[in-house]
């Protein structure tokens, strides 16, 4: 989907048409969590702070998010999805991959299905969605977002090799600023530069993601399209009004993050096995601390001793805290469980 939380908001409320967008918190701490394309148009982008956004677009309006909207959205556009085939992997409230290669409508190729699948969109939501179709995950990735907004791009087989080479790294899938940075020293610059190198090369300098960025570098990517796949992790970050360098000041966050983590958790009915606790410092410099237990974790106390502990082990903080967060991830779920024999370690 095209801008997909900006678009909802113009589409609801009429003032908001035409002008730069940006859904998140207006305050000075705030962050974008999406940016309308008259609002990108001055810069402003998704995860920047509200307060540089602000700077780049004077006239930026900031509407709250109502996720709740945005969820019944996402559900009606899978719908349309499911019409065309069962392969639905959902990325995101805005994102899917399908696999159309035995599709239920009998369709003869990918592109008129795309295209098929658009137009049912905009008559359903009135919004607009991109598409990109190729022969893998990888591929198709990269073209959905080659021609936004309301788009359509084609990657075939027999062009693959030739699109990636060209590509810029930073415009990879599952290549990040960091990584990119880090490749730009190697002297990579784009997917022709990153198949000159060898696998062990790769593997020795960027460890398993190695060999997910050789086969890329040559349009290669057999990851299969999973309608089963599971939630990885859940989590709460807070940004603060003010930078934090007090522990009582502290703990008393972490305790609100805590609730807020565990009424997710409960909500999704799930348990987990490892808890990272996130601190993000007034200079934006970022650290984490992770601990896995034997276990799931079933009791919020329990969550609670171990994330004080993980604080208590860095205080005192060196610089001021503007963000912390608390997540859950190696996930279990409930109707997993049922009939599986708990054993308790301590």
């Amino acid at each position: 989907m095209d801008a997909f939380f900006a678009s909802v908001e113009q589409r609801d409320f009429v003032e908001l048409r035409g002008k730069p967008v940006a859904v998140g918190g207006s305050s000075e701490r705030g962050v974008v969590a999406a940016a309308s394309y008259e609002a990108r148009k001055f810069g402003v982008r998704s995860a920047m702070s509200s307060r540089i956004a602000k700077q780049k677009c004077p006239n930026l309006i900031f509407v709250k998010p109502r996720f709740e909207v945005y969820k019944q959205v996402s559900r009606e556009i899978r719908e349309i999805f499911l019409e065309y085939t069962p392969l639905v992997e959902p990325l995101s409230l805005d994102e899917a991959y399908l696999d159309v290669t035995e599709n239920l409508k009998g369709i003869s190729t990918a592109t008129e299905i795309a295209q098929e699948i658009k137009v049912r969109i905009k008559e359903k939501t009135t919004l607009t969605a991109s598409a990109g179709v190729s022969v893998n995950k990888f591929l198709a990735k990269i073209a959905s977002d080659y021609r936004k907004p309301d788009g359509l791009f084609v990657i075939k087989p027999s062009q693959a090799e030739a699109f990636v080479e060209t590509l810029e790294i930073s415009k990879f899938h599952g290549i990040g600023r960091v990584t990119a940075e880090k490749m730009h020293k190697m002297g990579i610059f784009t997917g022709k530069d990153l198949r000159t190198k060898s696998l062990e090369f790769l593997v020795n300098n960027f460890g398993k993601v190695g060999r997910y960025y050789f086969d890329i570098a040559r349009g290669v990517d057999n990851r299969a399209v999973n309608p089963d796949s599971i939630r990885k992790s859940v989590g709460v970050e807070n940004t603060f009004d003010r930078d934090l360098t007090e522990p009582d000041d502290l703990y008393l966050e972490l305790d609100d993050i805590i609730k807020q983590l565990w009424r997710r958790m409960q909500r999704a009915n799930a348990f987990g096995k490892s808890i990272t606790l996130k601190i993000k410092f007034a200079d934006f410099e970022s650290i984490t601390r992770s601990r896995t237990t034997q276990i799931a974790v079933f009791e919020k106390d329990f969550l609670a001793k171990i994330a004080y502990e993980m604080l208590n082990n860095l205080l005192p903080m060196p610089k001021g805290v503007r963000l912390m967060g608390v997540s859950f991830s190696n996930l279990e779920f409930a109707d997993e469980m049922i009939g599986r024999q708990l054993t308790l370690s301590f």
